[in-house]
């Protein structure tokens, strides 16, 4: 009865262990079903849709060609809305199992959105967090739920000041609930 106990411990360990897979442990690019994401690793990972654009591109100002200063990127650049954030929320907590939830509900992980300053879509999400962090052992199609979801759902309107750049920026330190 002692060897079958310590067995059923010891298969419940590895099953528990293999569940924890961390899949960016390592700078990698992820061929799935018809999308490809690069992982970027560099103590803090940076997960992407292979076709973003703005990963990695300076914001400027599409008149005059110059970069956005920090002082710049403090105007308003999106009109204030009450619905926008919550939904944005909404989208991304439901996209995790409960499983995952419980896995990643003591850490956090930085959701930015590229929105297109012409009409206010979503037109890319990248995520970032530490490669110790429990998000790393979440798998990249439930990222990619959570991109098509922000974009399909989420709309902005952009103001004059906005409409300006070559993308306007829209991130959060995001917890799961």
């Amino acid at each position: 009865m002692k060897t079958i106990t310590i067995l059923f411990i010891q298969l419940f360990m590895v099953l528990f262990a293999s569940a924890q897979t961390r899949y960016y442990d390592k700078t990698k690019t992820f061929y799935e079903n018809g999308y490809t994401y690069q992982s970027d690793q560099l103590g803090m990972v940076t997960l992407y849709n292979k076709e973003n654009k703005f990963t990695y591109v300076d914001q400027i100002d599409r008149y005059t060609g110059k970069y956005i200063s920090i002082e710049e990127n403090m105007s308003d650049q999106l009109e204030k809305d009450s619905w926008t954030k919550p939904k944005c929320i909404s989208i991304v907590n439901s996209c995790f199992s409960d499983t995952e939830k419980n896995r990643v509900r003591e850490t956090f992980i930085f959701i930015t959105m590229y929105i297109n300053p012409d009409n206010g879509s979503v037109a890319e999400v990248e995520f970032s967090f530490p490669c110790t962090n429990p998000f790393a052992t979440i798998p990249v199609s439930v990222y990619r739920k959570i991109e098509l979801g922000l974009k399909k759902e989420i709309r902005f309107v952009p103001t004059e000041e906005g409409k300006r750049r070559n993308y306007i920026l829209v991130y959060w330190k995001h917890h799961v609930k």
